[in-house]
């Protein structure tokens, strides 16, 4: 009665993702989740991307979350950058965001927007929902000794694990292990996975919650945005959690913490008194008083999988906060894991193939976010004090750049793996990544494909293989093209679309006309525009990354695509 098919270590959202999914579509597997602490329990990271809500639907328990009448976050409102102005992001545009009564289904916008949580509310949902559907957990329950077998060919990592010893005396046993312990990493210490930090980034974070702070926006019933605010010397986060109570912390580079030689608390009061707008809000607000700190250093472990092992969510790696994907990196990797073990389990696809898939996926999505974060530092013209710490992340990273190469550097084969199908790349579409470098640079981004109208593919000197699509409770195999270099195109989605039509035409009227006929019995008028914009983002990344070859034929007019620094895609030159 000790063994199971599979033992999560860590019963916050990573292991409870994991674990609920694997009982919706393998009711018969036991599945353990051991956790340290007593639910409920305060936890940082609280700002969520509209990702998370399809996968929490899938869980089945948005309603659940919903009915925990969290704020509904509908974007970000920053000073960041050289412009001392706060600038705005929106997951939708705001005229089309309706007032509804809540709890509200998840249909329409609530497709469209996320949640801002109090951790302590939301992951103890998350891990009762996984003891309902039939995991057994088992709290203020810690793994003290981790019995390994054999070393893989990359010296100290073990192969297996073969038992788990817990802080209650048992010894337990599993066909498959899983750390979700976050960034302490039980399992992947005791397996001798290492980390790497691939940045220069090594910031601290120190943290308070609030009573009875002012929203700084209201967006009909229980809609907000968060606010982040740079200051010379690091940034301030305000997230409303609940009508009450609001996250509020202050993140800085650990070399300016130690040379402050102040406490924790006077380097946080003195952050916040030094904002105008915070200050304002918190103004007829009182603090839990007690202050918290971490250092909030990125890492990457070296490998995500062993022979019956697996590391998800922050065990996995972690990505600076500034671009409020911790959270989305954890439940996108929790849903993927159970996939993979649920395949593996049956004997679906061959065992290397689905783990190389599995660490191929966690592995790139945080190196990616690791990526946009020394940007977004790099380009803060704000962090006067702190200009020498930026200057080295930018070197580092190679950011001596034009906004054209910048923007290269930052979309390296991200916007064709991070959503299978979809140009998104870190929460963010092409064309929102564009408005963004377009905003720190103060330049306006050229695109690949505007000034003409012939596009022929280019795949010669390409291999097939397959990448894996997790949906639906199934792991589907879908051809892509793969290059010398590891660049891949996968065949699905809009880029499987428009690989079809470009086998078919290379004219850009054509194509258009295409599209235009596919996609009028698909979609509803008002969504047809954003359904070739995003098409339009798809053959723009295939061009940036040698997909497409672009030509103009000069009996014809070229496609002239533009945008604002803030607003909609314009394109021209077809009729």
């Amino acid at each position: 009665m000790n063994h199971y098919d599979v033992v999560i270590v860590g019963g916050g959202p990573a292991g409870s993702t994991t674990g609920t999914l694997l009982k919706k579509y393998n009711p018969q597997l036991r599945v353990l989740i051991l956790e340290k602490e007593k639910f409920p329990r305060d936890h940082v990271g609280e700002s969520q991307l509209p990702q998370i809500s399809e996968i929490l639907d899938e869980m089945g328990c948005w309603d659940k979350v919903e009915a925990a009448n969290f704020p509904i976050k509908v974007g970000g409102n920053y000073r960041w950058g050289k412009d001392p102005e706060p600038w705005e992001f929106h997951f939708l545009r705001l005229e089309e965001f309706k007032d509804e009564p809540r709890p509200a289904k998840f249909t329409g916008q609530r497709k469209q927007t996320a949640f801002q949580v109090d951790r302590a509310v939301y992951d103890e949902i998350l891990l009762r929902h996984a003891e309902e559907l039939g995991c057994e957990v088992r709290e203020q329950t810690a793994v003290v000794k981790v019995d390994t077998q054999g070393d893989s060919l990359r010296r100290g990592v073990a192969h297996r694990i073969t038992a788990l010893h817990l802080n209650t005396g048992e010894t337990i046993t599993a066909t498959y292990y899983v750390d979700g312990s976050g960034h302490v990493g039980v399992l992947r210490k005791a397996v001798g996975v290492q980390t790497e930090c691939p940045t220069q980034l090594q910031n601290v974070a120190i943290w308070d919650y609030w009573e009875n702070a002012e929203w700084a926006v209201e967006i009909g019933v229980g809609g907000t945005r968060i606010q982040i605010m740079s200051l010379p010397h690091g940034w301030i986060w305000f997230i409303p959690l609940s009508p009450t109570r609001t996250s509020v912390g202050f993140v800085c580079p650990a070399s300016y913490y130690k040379q402050a030689k102040k406490s924790a608390a006077e380097i946080y009061h003195q952050a916040l008194q030094d904002e105008p707008l915070i200050s304002k809000l918190l103004a007829n607000a009182t603090s839990r008083g007690n202050i918290e700190i971490t250092k909030d250093w990125s890492f990457l472990a070296e490998r995500t999988t062993g022979e019956n092992w697996f590391l998800v969510g922050e065990a996995a790696g972690f990505a600076d906060p500034i671009l409020s994907a911790g959270l989305t990196l954890t439940h996108v990797g929790g849903k993927e894991l159970a996939y993979t073990i649920s395949a593996l389990l049956q004997n679906q696809y061959d065992a290397d193939w689905l783990k190389s898939q599995y660490d191929h996926n966690q592995r790139r999505r945080v190196q990616q976010h690791i990526r946009f974060a020394d940007y977004w530092y790099a380009a803060n013209g704000q962090f006067t004090d702190l200009y020498d710490h930026c200057q080295t992340i930018a070197k580092e990273a190679g950011l001596n750049l034009s906004p054209a190469e910048a923007f290269r550097w930052l979309a390296q084969g991200g916007f064709t793996n991070d959503i299978v199908g979809q140009a998104v790349i870190g929460g963010f579409d092409l064309g929102a990544m564009k408005q963004m470098v377009q905003r720190f640079s103060k330049e306006e981004l050229p695109w690949e494909i505007s000034g003409y109208n012939v596009f022929e593919l280019n795949i010669d000197d390409t291999q097939e293989e397959f990448v894996a699509v997790y949906s639906n409770g199934a792991i589907t195999r879908v051809k892509c093209y793969r290059r010398e270099n590891g660049d891949r195109l996968p065949i699905t989605g809009l880029y499987g679309l428009l690989i079809d039509i470009l086998s078919r035409t290379s004219d850009i009227e054509q194509i258009y006309h295409y599209l235009i006929s596919l996609f009028k019995n698909r979609f509803p008028a008002e969504h047809l525009r954003i359904a070739i914009q995003h098409t339009m983002f798809c053959l723009e990344v295939m061009a940036l990354e040698g997909w497409v070859k672009a030509s103009l034929n000069p009996e014809k007019p070229p496609l002239k695509i533009s945008m604002p620094v803030e607003g909609q895609l314009h394109y021209s030159g077809r009729s």
